[in-house]
């Protein structure tokens, strides 16, 4: 079966590349009304406006239910982010690993998973947009919203694991279509919950074909095209052995993305992070004043682009859009863990938006700031990242272009996963409906690098950020089940009742 969907799927590349002008006017087409006469409308419509304020800034709906969302879970669950840390290093680290629990993945490998679907071109072009919108000071928000959306994931992954199916062959699915559905029934909201459910489900299953796929080929394909002339004009073929990658691994299901993310993850973090981190010790006496300029241009009255409210929204955007918490796609890859203690797999996924947002992206952040690339005009998105990094090792560009090919090839592989299980929730599980969702994926990476997509990034990225309005609204309904698992998780802990392995 490998072999005919990795055939068919070349038999497209060459169909792709034939017709890929007038594709691409399709394509466009055809999402371009969607996007502007009822997505934008929707997720971007700005309440503050509405009522007749103006506070020098568009404030997007979907942005402010993120950050209701996730200072809502930080009271509600008592600073799980700040004093399940630690706990959830030992986690991670295999402490409480035991081996008989249920489940496909360790801990370390969910994390990683995860990870891997969001960890991307949101740390790379996303914070250079903030900064050069916002200034420096939206680096403040950042990692605010980093921090406030640890609670966020915690509360979604604890009932992604909760609420998780395994079938006879010990196989998992999980997520937010299932406590959606199970959960809210408890409450006597069966219907709503049934109605969020399929609704989450679509959205991610359109999620994942466009953001999760397409947007990544197209980007990495872009870079490399920039980096290395050879490769302009050959966007089909490139897709096409991206494809064939992308095949090998998620063909093989959970076990084999997780074994393939917990390796590329920990490289490509390593990899970035520690390049910026060099550029940081280089200029370790500017730190100082970066984080001086950082603070100041955070609540400064005549901050840019909207004053305080405007660098608030740009860091707060920013960083959801990165780490997705409150997105509810991570739950799907945590529901697969190996534990009986839904809360533990829950504390382990707090540990996410910080990676994501508080190192990772700040990382990104402190180098535009520090070599002064934070104020170049004309320069942005990756762009502008390349050439701060590019200002002190000429060489960076080059191993930018690795890092964005792991950074797309690892979102892809998770983000496969999440389609595949939203597609049979929605159209139930056989072995056609599996092999025909991850057919369709395959293809759409070759479509993703081989056509100008125009309209279908913005529909795809509101589609992931859409799927925050069935989800939180879930979350808060159950909030108080999950923190009452909470205490009885850590009065178990204290007793002793949940023992170290290691």
């Amino acid at each position: 079966m490998k072999k005919q969907l990795l055939l068919f799927t070349a038999m497209m590349a060459s169909f792709i590349s034939a017709q890929a002008g007038t594709l691409s006017e399709t394509i466009d087409g055809f999402f371009k009304p969607i996007v502007d006469n009822y997505l934008y409308p929707v997720i971007f419509w700005d309440p503050i406006k509405f009522f007749g304020f103006d506070v020098g800034a568009d404030v997007p709906i979907v942005v402010i239910w993120l950050i209701f969302g996730a200072v809502y879970f930080t009271i509600k669950m008592k600073f799980i982010n700040l004093r399940g840390f630690k706990h959830a290093v030992e986690l991670v680290k295999g402490d409480y690993d035991d081996p008989n629990d249920k489940g496909e993945v360790s801990h370390f490998q969910a994390l990683t998973t995860a990870l891997s679907a969001t960890v991307g071109l949101g740390n790379i072009a996303g914070v250079a947009i903030a900064i050069s919108i916002g200034g420096p000071g939206a680096t403040f928000w950042m990692i605010v919203a980093g921090l406030l959306g640890m609670s966020a994931k915690f509360v979604e992954c604890t009932l992604g694991v909760k609420y998780r199916k395994i079938d006879e062959n010990g196989e998992v699915s999980g997520g937010p279509m299932y406590y959606l559905r199970d959960g809210l029934a408890k409450y006597k909201m069966g219907g709503l919950g049934k109605v969020l459910a399929v609704l989450f489900a679509i959205l991610c299953v359109g999620g994942s074909f466009g953001g999760g796929n397409m947007f990544q080929a197209n980007q990495a394909y872009a870079q490399m095209a920039g980096q290395f002339p050879i490769m302009a004009g050959n966007g089909p073929m490139f897709g096409l052995i991206l494809a064939i990658l992308v095949g090998a691994v998620i063909i093989g299901g959970i076990k084999s993305i997780a074994n393939v993310t917990e390796k590329i993850v920990p490289f490509m973090a390593a990899l970035y992070v520690g390049t910026a981190l060099i550029i940081i010790a280089l200029n370790i006496s500017e730190i100082g004043n970066v984080f001086v300029m950082i603070f100041q241009g955070a609540f400064a009255p005549d901050a840019a682009f909207g004053g305080v409210i405007g660098v608030l929204i740009q860091g707060f955007r920013r960083a959801a859009f990165s780490n997705e918490a409150g997105v509810g796609s991570a739950s799907i890859a945590h529901a697969a863990a190996k534990t009986n203690e839904p809360v533990s797999e829950g504390i382990v996924a707090l540990l996410e938006p910080f990676i994501d947002t508080v190192v990772i992206c700040t990382m990104t952040a402190l180098v535009l700031i520090i070599t002064g690339f934070h104020d170049v005009q004309g320069v942005e998105g990756a762009q502008m990242t390349s050439q701060a990094f590019g200002s002190v090792f000429s060489w960076f560009p080059y191993l930018l272009v690795i890092a964005i090919f792991l950074f797309a090839f690892s979102t892809m592989v998770s983000w496969s996963y999440y389609g595949l299980k939203s597609w049979e929730f929605l159209f139930g599980k056989s072995k056609l409906s599996e092999y025909s969702y991850k057919l369709l994926f395959l293809i759409f990476i070759v479509i993703g690098s081989s056509v100008k997509l125009g309209a279908v990034l913005d529909f795809s990225d509101m589609m992931i950020l859409a799927m925050a309005f069935p989800n939180i609204l879930g979350l808060l309904i159950m909030s108080k089940e999950v923190r009452l698992d909470l205490d009885t998780y850590y009065s178990k802990l204290k007793s002793g009742a949940i023992k170290k392995f290691k």
